[in-house]
């Protein structure tokens, strides 16, 4: 297996994008899976190694990347050492970012006898989710979407009218990261990005609008988002797939660091059912 990690990326804001990549060098035309990270999120947090290297296995030709603003840098890809560029992140930035791994991934002449252009399919977890779905439904080239313990909703994740106004007064609001223990700051550019974008950024819009296979994938014990958001999403694309694992949690059954050589049975579950689905 080919397993290439922490490739470069030029980013449109100024930033780099690390990507992996996962495949069997064997000149035969894969599918591509591109996966996304959610929030607090990073490519090489838990066991997303283990599920990219189970992809590649099953024939896939898999990507997954860092967001430019996820407070990751080139030299430190792992946790937050950039918290300045996690506060400045909103989510047109990682629209934009999900797009230049696209692009980079088409166009790429290292890749091109072992990828099949027809075949470009777009995971995503958590608020992730809300990415890969508005950006396939707007990327022609995009042939199936998966939502992993996804939201339903960007806007309500936004904050009361008298959280907001704070927010206003003082430009910036932190969230405490429970593993890291930082104090994970948010601009106020989040919230005005958000709401000059907020047709594009709804997400109900552009899961009613996809037109190509789309699987949601929600564990049944998830207290992150709850499963009440995965019916919510299959309620509004009635040719969607929705299928529940039972007993998961929200990153089903992983976590960082994985320190473990095989998968956590729930994630195992998420990998097969996503194979299954990609080769329908």
């Amino acid at each position: 297996m080919t397993i290439q990690k922490n490739i470069i990326l030029p980013g449109k804001h100024n930033k780099p994008i690390l990507a992996d990549v996962f495949y069997k060098a064997d000149n035969l035309h894969k599918p591509v899976i591109i996966f996304c990270h959610g929030y607090k999120g990073f490519k090489d947090w838990g066991a997303w190694d283990l599920m990219a290297q189970a992809f590649a296995e099953a024939g896939f030709f898999f990507i997954k990347f860092n967001f430019s603003h996820n407070g990751g840098t080139a030299k430190q890809p792992i946790d937050f050492p950039d918290l300045e560029a996690f506060g400045n992140n909103n989510y047109t930035i990682e629209l934009d970012d999900l797009q230049s791994v696209i692009d980079w991934m088409a166009t790429n002449q290292n890749f091109s006898s072992n990828i099949n252009l027809k075949a470009i399919n777009l995971v995503g977890h958590s608020r992730a989710c809300g990415i890969v779905t508005i950006k396939a439904e707007e990327e022609p080239r995009i042939k199936k979407v998966i939502s992993l313990a996804g939201v339903c909703d960007f806007g309500k994740r936004i904050g009361n009218t008298g959280e907001l106004e704070l927010w206003k007064q003082n430009g910036v609001k932190y969230v405490l990261n429970g593993r890291t223990k930082q104090q994970m700051p948010h601009y106020y550019q989040f919230y005005e990005n958000f709401i000059e974008h907020k047709e594009r950024l709804t997400i109900k819009r552009a899961v009613k609008n996809l037109k190509i296979p789309y699987l949601i994938l929600h564990g049944t014990a998830d207290t992150s988002v709850l499963i009440e958001e995965a019916v919510q999403l299959h309620a509004w694309n009635a040719n969607s797939t929705f299928e529940s694992i039972a007993d998961a949690n929200h990153v089903f059954g992983a976590s960082h660091p994985w320190q473990s050589e095989t998968l956590p049975k729930h994630l195992n579950e998420v990998i097969n059912n996503i194979i299954k689905f990609l080769n329908q």
